[in-house]
């Protein structure tokens, strides 16, 4: 019975990670500051390590799953997000610009939202 408890606390603190992940890539939907593809794709990953039957739903959704076939076919992430992307992060570092932030802050961002938008960019359409 004890070698079933730690199985069944790692299933549950994945479908909860997948949750949590499912229910910020839906806010993102409404609002723009909030990336939704990310979110979408994590839930994925964990609803597959916790739940099979709540990644398939998932992965079937009309609305997320899309962007998960994408992802997982080809490594593909669609223009307008990719934009959407680029855009926020941009905005997120003008933000920090503009609020005086210290510059090894300033720094530290730069080369962590760079990196971030290298990769979005450089990905497949």
């Amino acid at each position: 019975m004890t070698a079933r408890r730690p199985a069944f606390l790692a299933r549950s603190l994945w479908v909860a990670l997948g949750g949590l992940s499912l229910a910020l890539g839906a806010l993102g939907v409404i609002l723009p500051i909030l990336p939704t593809t990310p979110f979408v794709l994590l839930a994925a990953f964990a609803f597959g390590k916790g739940s099979p039957r709540l990644r398939a739903w998932l992965v079937d959704h009309r609305t997320f799953g899309p962007a998960i076939h994408h992802w997982e076919r080809d490594g593909a992430i669609a223009p307008r997000h990719k934009r959407m992307a680029a855009i926020m992060m941009a905005a997120a570092f003008l933000l920090s610009l503009i609020l005086g932030l210290p510059w090894h802050v300033l720094a530290i961002q730069a080369v962590c939202l760079g990196g971030a938008a290298a990769f979005v960019l450089t990905r497949p359409d």
